[in-house]
């Protein structure tokens, strides 16, 4: 509808407010000047006019309502009621007064099961007499009537306006005209629309869609915001019942987690018409429902947004969009609201930026829940045999090309188990485990994110699978590299369930391997206790690498490697340092903590530091050096 349009209706439906209080008027025995022509509408009813026929008034109801709106927006009604209260600080309506003034009157108008109350149109004060009490229009009402069309006031911290967005998956697209199509056709029944799936955005805009197709406008309202009493939640029902007539619109009930199917249900049972109920797992209903999947876009199609979002910088990427969209699972909205960023961000846009921006996306929710390392390792920072080093340059192989042997080669046409390249790094501590990871983040242009697997298991049921699940949503939408430490936390030796935390523990490990297997992502779990892991829980890993104890010629390599080329040295014997028998991750703190003693001196790093640092590593992990150890370092 135009501004010029709108204004002339508002002004229209003004008018016709006025004359029909003046008909009131002349009812309740005033002198009145009748309008002599009464607009018409152009495109739409009036406001009074179609607020009678959405709610089935009377005749009588819908006077009754005009003049407690004209109590209300007419000084001189308001004197005449008061007058015929003969009280002055009387000017309200009485259902007693309405009855003997008004036209056909009938006492069912006054029940709570007739729409002036059932709908609160109107609210009836305690005070007084049922005939004698002051009966008032209510606010919300009486606001549309004068034309203007804003949601309740008091819905206000509850329901978002949701509008539509600028880029749409195509499988939404279709999805949506299926559901206004079932909507359309649907006369006698009005089904609860089940959006189900891991795209909360999408299932925003296929809901969005629908809406917009029926004319109607859509809200959301998050289950857990729903008030806690029956009162409280009574009255929601006839508020969200009246706006969905008023508006008219719809609701989109998002439900954040399983608890939530309770308040789910009871808003199913309550409210008469469709809305749209969006959860990440399928959930029953006590209410007939039809249900539609609403995930993230497989890779193809993310593909195909990002070219649409991008528009003529795509052609910049030089194919960098399709490793993109193999890497990161992400929404239609998330697409477009990514490139508009990366594009404001950079004077140049190119695949490097925008990983980057895809990058920062799972930053915020995995923060609270687990430690990032900014991986700067490579290949050649890392001493390992050459089995080990053959393994782990698999797992690299593995996720560059996931895309091809999965989507091109059709192996996730099989299901989506094991598709996901995940790892057990088993070895004493120090001895490379994390240091691999890195490596693999930095191959991958990855973020590596540690989780201490002690931290993130909970002594309460269910609390250990819903921290999992929010690290994995997370780190689905950024792609990140997940490191879970002290895996024997979790994992034990649990093929025998001898109580009720054994079967727990085994519904958390089952769940953990399950997300492990379909992240799209790399997951590696570590253990310094590779003999305490159940065989069978192993079996559902992709790769188990076993980091060994280095020997003297691998403890050589890496003491060759550890000083950065800027560090200044002087007559360090490589051959001499690797007999000293500690792990990578020793040798390593051992170089550092010399360097520091070097610094002090103000000169380079010399065996006289190393030696005092040893012995300071070797206090800290209390193992006493043998001679032969240090022998010839001074």
């Amino acid at each position: 509808m135009s501004t010029a349009t709108a204004m002339s209706w508002t002004e229209a439906n003004h008018t016709y407010l006025v004359a029909e209080f003046a008909r009131l008027k002349e009812r309740l025995g005033m002198t009145a000047m009748l309008a002599s022509g009464i607009p018409e509408p152009q495109d739409s009813p009036f406001a009074i006019d179609r607020l009678t026929a959405m709610f089935g008034l009377t005749d009588f109801e819908r006077d009754l309502l005009l003049l407690c709106a004209g109590v209300e927006m007419d000084s001189e009604l308001a004197a005449r009621c008061a007058e015929m209260h003969q009280l002055s600080q009387r000017p309200y309506v009485t259902f007693g007064l309405a009855m003997s003034l008004l036209e056909n009157p009938h006492w069912s108008a006054f029940t709570p099961v007739r729409p002036l109350r059932r709908f609160h149109l109107v609210e009836l004060s305690n005070s007084g007499g049922f005939a004698t009490a002051p009966v008032r229009i209510d606010e919300r009402v009486l606001h549309y009537l004068a034309g203007m069309h804003v949601p309740d006031p008091s819905l206000n911290s509850l329901i978002t306006p949701i509008a539509g967005a600028p880029l749409v998956a195509e499988e939404h697209r279709n999805t949506a005209t299926s559901i206004a199509r079932i909507l359309r056709e649907a006369s006698q029944v009005a089904p609860v629309l089940h959006l189900c799936g891991d795209d909360a955005f999408g299932q925003e805009d296929v809901a969005a869609l629908v809406t917009q197709a029926l004319g109607l406008e859509l809200f959301s309202i998050r289950l857990e915001d729903l008030p806690g009493s029956t009162q409280d939640l009574e009255r929601l029902v006839w508020l969200l019942e009246r706006e969905a007539l008023l508006l008219p619109a719809t609701f989109l009930l998002q439900c954040g987690n399983s608890s939530m199917t309770a308040a789910a249900n009871y808003l199913a049972d309550k409210l008469p018409f469709s809305f749209f109920l969006a959860t990440q797992e399928p959930v029953r209903l006590h209410r007939a429902y039809a249900r539609f999947d609403v995930n993230k876009p497989a890779a193809r199609e993310q593909h195909d947004l990002w070219v649409r979002a991008l528009n003529g910088a795509a052609s910049n990427m030089n194919g960098g969009l399709a490793r993109i969209s193999q890497q990161f699972r992400l929404s239609a909205r998330m697409i477009y609201h990514t490139g508009m960023l990366a594009s404001t961000n950079s004077a140049e846009l190119n695949p490097d930026t925008l990983w980057k921006a895809c990058r920062s996306l799972a930053r915020p929710k995995l923060e609270d829940l687990a430690q990032r390392i900014s991986p700067a390792a490579t290949w050649g920072d890392i001493v390992l045999p050459e089995l080990q080093m053959r393994m782990l340059r698999h797992m690299s192989t593995q996720a560059w090309h996931r895309m091809r042997v999965h989507e091109h080669w059709g192996f996730a046409g099989k299901g989506k188990r094991g598709l996901g390249v995940s790892a057990l790094f088993c070895g004493e501590s120090g001895t490379g485990k994390t240091l691999a990871a890195e490596v693999l983040a930095s191959e991958l242009g990855l973020d590596l994110y540690r989780i201490d697997l002690a931290s993130v298991v909970s002594k309460y049921i269910g609390e250990t699978e819903k921290n999992l699940k929010i690290i994995f949503d997370a780190a689905e939408e950024g792609g990140v590299l997940l490191l879970f430490d002290e895996a024997d936390a979790l994992f034990g030796k649990r093929g025998e369930v001898k109580d009720s935390h054994d079967r727990y523990a085994n519904i958390e490990v089952g769940y953990l391997l399950q997300r492990m297997e379909s992240y799209a992502g790399l997951a590696v779990l570590t253990t310094n206790l590779k003999a305490s892991l159940d065989r069978a829980f192993q079996r559902r890993l992709r790769f188990t690498i076993t980091f060994p104890f280095p020997d003297a010629a691998q403890r050589e390599a890496i003491w060759a490697k550890v000083f950065p080329s800027s560090t200044p040295t002087r007559g360090l014997d490589m051959k001499k340092l690797s007999q000293l028998n500690v792990a990578g991750g020793n040798i390593r703190n051992i170089a550092l903590n010399a360097a520091f003693l070097a610094a002090d001196c103000d000169g380079p790093v010399g065996m006289e530091h190393l030696l005092e640092a040893a012995k300071l590593e070797a206090h800290k992990i209390e193992r006493p050096l043998a001679g032969a150890e240090l022998r010839g370092w001074v």
